[in-house]
């Protein structure tokens, strides 16, 4: 088990930091001392969220990148180390997806939440681990779903993608813990964040949206869960009641799924 109790002088990359959840990481991570590279397609938002980690007084790396393009995501880690020397701390967090019917659900978008969520934490995990397991220190954030526990309904693609990565990461967290690698896998319920767009959240029934909660929760969470070793984080707690009742009670978790995740149609 490997803790992580300081991020002062380690070099950490994150992706999806343009906003949401992986901005506020970027930032807790600056805070507590990490030289932080932040990745995401909107190069723009991440120069405002460099100059406002610099302004606090840490360190931070614009590497603009779309993770679903493999030959990018590759050159990006390369030019990391560059940057950096090595990188001790990789949040896997940019994601992509909608809430939509399977039937009205276009192929080619399908694909490319698979390519975003699970595509792309292959490739960043897949070029920087190696020079992880060399020093024999290293942290891996994968930050799922809980969509990826218990699958909820208008979620087909996003939750097929999420489930990828939590078997991805849950897998090599075996491999790899003996060689010094630390595998965290993280599965938010429903975060306040942009991922919610309009559009989700009238598609959301009544009871889902008065459960969401804000993302410095989660972060927090994300945090100690580092600190004291942690493999897995279910967040809010709650759900991960879901998660346990899932294969005790499999048809009244289905059926409480389905009351909270699929809104009756006109």
């Amino acid at each position: 088990m490997r803790r992580l109790e300081s991020c002062d002088g380690l070099n950490a990359l994150v992706t999806g930091a343009s906003s949401g959840i992986g901005r506020l990481l970027a930032l807790r991570l600056a805070s507590g001392g990490a030289r932080v590279a932040l990745v995401a397609r909107r190069e723009a938002e991440l120069e405002r969220l460099a100059e406002e980690i610099r302004a606090a007084g840490g360190s931070a790396e614009v590497l603009p990148c779309d993770v679903a393009e493999r030959e990018q995501a590759l050159a990006t880690c390369e030019k990391a180390i560059e940057l950096m020397g090595s990188v001790e701390l990789l949040v896997n967090n940019a994601g992509y997806g909608h809430h939509r019917r399977f039937l009205e659900w276009d192929l080619e978008d399908m694909e490319r939440v698979m390519r975003v969520n699970y595509l792309g934490t292959l490739y960043f995990t897949k070029a920087l681990i190696e020079q992880m397991v060399a020093r024999r220190m290293g942290w891996i954030v994968f930050v799922a779903s809980a969509a990826g526990r218990i699958a909820p309904a208008d979620e087909t693609a996003y939750a097929a993608a999420k489930h990828a990565v939590v078997g991805l990461a849950s897998s090599l967290s075996l491999e790899v813990e003996d060689l010094g690698v630390h595998c965290l896998t993280v599965c938010p319920g429903a975060i306040r964040t942009p991922f919610f767009d309009e559009e989700a959240l009238e598609r959301l029934p009544e009871v889902a949206r008065k459960q969401m909660v804000e993302p410095e929760g989660l972060v927090d969470a994300i945090m100690q869960a580092l600190a004291r070793g942690r493999h897995q984080l279910t967040y809010p707690r709650w759900i991960h009641s879901g998660v346990v009742m899932q294969p005790l009670a499999p048809s009244f978790t289905r059926s409480q799924v389905k009351k909270h995740t699929l809104r009756d149609e006109d």
